[in-house]
């Protein structure tokens, strides 16, 4: 049995090696290390699921109440027609949505149907404006005389019955009376409305929705 050397293989001549120094990527312990798995937050301590959700649902529901708040009081509101001095324009029972913008910009306009707020009254009150600031009224038989001329009134119900004494209203003030005009309590008992006690300008009836239309 013979035993042969073993020769170390010569490289080809144009082989080389490269130091490791000299290699273009170097060794990163970095690229062994298996990447890491993002972990799920862990819920705040103390705080309950139940209590998480009620704090979510407050975050939806006050900015939406708050804007609801700020309608009713600045904007609009609905109301509901009682009683039936105002037919039949309006009807007992009919809703109604009062817009609030417009007298903060101007003043009312004869005609205008608003609801209005009349001290020693625990409810509000829907009536037309009849007389306006400056202007001089005057009933005789039921018909209204504004600065000494007839107002021509298409809305009146029935024909109306009474006098009202020559009376000039007052700078900020408005004369209100309703469309069943002798079945009304309205200015001619209670005297010139504040404007700042009109509540808002009645704008659509909205129900019953066979009713539904905007206010002229």
């Amino acid at each position: 049995m013979s035993i042969q050397r073993h020769r170390r293989r010569a490289l080809p001549p144009d082989a080389s090696i490269t130091p490791p120094h000299r290699q273009p990527q170097r060794y990163s312990p970095e690229l062994e290390r298996p990447a890491r798995t993002p972990r799920a937050p862990r819920p705040i301590q103390g705080e309950s699921m139940a209590v998480a959700a009620y704090k979510e649902m407050i975050k939806t529901i006050a900015p939406a109440l708050v804007i609801a708040i700020l309608i009713h009081l600045f904007l609009a509101q609905a109301t509901r027609v009682e009683g039936y001095s105002m037919e039949p324009t309006l009807y007992g029972r009919q809703r109604l949505i009062i817009e609030k913008l417009s007298y903060r910009l101007h003043k009312p306009d004869r005609g205008d149907i608003v609801v209005i707020r009349v001290p020693g009254f625990d409810e509000l009150l829907i009536k037309r404006v009849i007389g306006l600031p400056g202007d001089t009224l005057e009933i005789k038989n039921g018909v209204v005389y504004i600065n000494g001329q007839v107002l021509d009134e298409p809305y009146v119900n029935g024909h109306p019955r009474g006098n009202y004494p020559r009376t000039k209203i007052p700078e900020g003030y408005i004369f209100v009376m309703g469309d069943n005009r002798n079945n009304s309590n309205d200015s001619r008992s209670f005297g010139p409305v504040a404007i700042q006690n009109i509540v808002g300008h009645a704008w659509m009836r909205y129900w019953p929705l066979q009713d539904f239309s905007l206010m002229p």
